[in-house]
């Protein structure tokens, strides 16, 4: 029977069968970080239980550290609190950490691709749900709870029902001013949040090809904004080319050998899905969301949607974001702009948003927050001069870590306050009490900061 990508990667690492639906399954790569962690390294301790394999665990500071002044004592006592145990915890434990002023810290889904620890074929967990990110490429990546981060911790394994399984195509080639981001909220506006729970996504068709590997990360990682378990991407050269001489990538002979084994992963004619959507890219505008979950998202040339179903939810939506049925994103005020997170933080969004912002000045009365993915990435863009352009055009270029993607840190968007944001998700005090989110892209978010309203790129570009 022909086998998706999916099933060669759960096959390859079912260290045994529990019944006919779950399994125990083997993990390549665990990552941790400050937030989720601690309980589980409590549940060790008090066991009396070591890591199972500790090469195989890395850890980073992202979720709750400051992004400014890194070098300095962390005032906030939460975030001090979480971050001091994670110290300790990996001392303690001989894991290898990249905590903060460490050379390699970040976002815990940008430096595991960029130091080469993710890899096609993988299995790869986090105490995140957005460690779906790795599955563009070709990996088998998913965020887990605290007792399961314990578990593998203890054993490298962790028992998993298969899910089901569903084949997204895309083809066409997509507009001008349109990216990776604008493809992943246009399909979660069509499938809706609910449509893809209890699968895990392939992504497919030319148009996902033609995206470069951090594109990819991009579509990937909001596959969970949908319900999804997580998602995946066939690898192609794009992804050798990636992976190509990265820290931790195989050397030599073994690369070569490598490389042949990523040349497998892909999915065989006539493999069966579960379910399969298709798209096309021509179809496909920059988009921004209303609402107070991702899938409440339109082209953002289009007015809101009438509430045809009634829908207390939808109504307690647009009476949390104070917006109304029928009314145009298009020039619509807003009062912060933040560019970051595990969505949209690696050096091409930087270099996108740059290269537009060159020579411009964000509106008067917009908060610009710019934030890199990493140290890694915030280092490439001090020396391309990328950090220059942004702080002239008004913005606050800042430290790696998650930042106003989440109000868990300081990076808090206030009460009632608009934010155009390049992260992944729009809930009611996602950003901070009462602060009002609206996803984007990252060219759409830079538009906004520069003309202070919801802008159409494409009217920019174009002239």
């Amino acid at each position: 029977m022909p086998k998706t990508l999916f099933d060669k990667i759960w096959e390859r690492h079912i260290v045994t069968m529990i019944d006919d639906n779950q399994a125990i399954l083997y993990i390549d790569r665990h990552f941790i970080h400050e937030v989720t962690s601690p309980q589980a390294f409590n549940g060790l301790t008090k066991r009396k239980v070591g890591l199972h394999n500790v090469k195989l665990t890395t850890a980073t500071a992202d979720h709750n550290v400051p992004t400014i002044n890194q070098d300095q004592p962390i005032k906030d006592p939460l975030s001090k609190k979480q971050v001091d145990a994670l110290n300790k915890n990996c001392a303690d434990f001989g894991i290898e950490l990249y905590g903060l002023g460490h050379e390699k810290q970040g976002i815990v889904h940008v430096i595991g691709p960029e130091l080469g620890l993710t890899r096609p074929g993988m299995t790869i967990v986090c105490g995140d749900s957005h460690t779906s990110t790795h599955g563009a490429f070709g990996c088998i990546a998913f965020g887990i709870g605290t007792s399961e981060v314990e578990q593998v911790m203890a054993s490298q394994c962790i028992i998993q029902k298969k899910p089901k399984q569903m084949l997204i195509n895309v083809n066409g080639k997509l507009s001008k001013g349109v990216s990776s981001k604008d493809v992943i909220l246009y399909i979660i506006s069509k499938i809706g949040v609910a449509g893809a729970t209890g699968h895990f996504v392939e992504y497919a068709g030319d148009t996902i090809q033609s995206l470069s590997q951090e594109a990819r990360m991009t579509v990937c990682n909001m596959s969970i904004e949908m319900g999804a378990r997580g998602g995946l991407i066939a690898p192609d050269e794009k992804t050798i080319s990636y992976l190509e001489g990265k820290e931790n990538t195989p050397k030599d002979e073994e690369w070569e050998l490598s490389k042949a084994f990523y040349q497998e992963l892909y999915t065989e004619e006539n493999a069966k899905f579960d379910q399969v959507y298709n798209f096309d890219a021509t179809d496909i505008s920059p988009m921004i969301t209303y609402g107070t979950n991702p899938g409440m998202g339109i082209k953002i040339d289009e007015s809101i949607p009438e509430n045809t179903s009634n829908s207390e939810s939808f109504k307690k939506s647009l009476n949390y974001m104070d917006l109304q049925s029928g009314k145009e994103m298009l020039g619509m005020p807003i009062d912060y702009v933040f560019i970051g997170s595990c969505t949209n933080s690696r050096i091409e969004d930087l270099r996108e948003v740059a290269s537009f912002v060159k020579g411009k000045q964000k509106a008067d009365k917009v908060k610009v927050f710019i934030v890199p993915g990493s140290q890694a990435v915030e280092k490439i863009a001090i020396a391309e001069g990328i950090d220059k352009i942004l702080i002239d055009a008004g913005f606050e270029f800042r430290q790696a870590g998650c930042s106003a993607c989440l109000g868990m840190n300081e990076d808090k968007i206030p009460p009632g306050k608009y934010c155009v944001s390049t992260s992944n998700r729009n809930f009611e005090g996602r950003q901070g009490p009462g602060a009002r989110t609206l996803l984007a892209s990252p060219l759409t978010a830079a538009a906004a900061a520069i003309t202070g309203k919801i802008t159409d790129i494409r009217t920019i570009l174009n002239n």
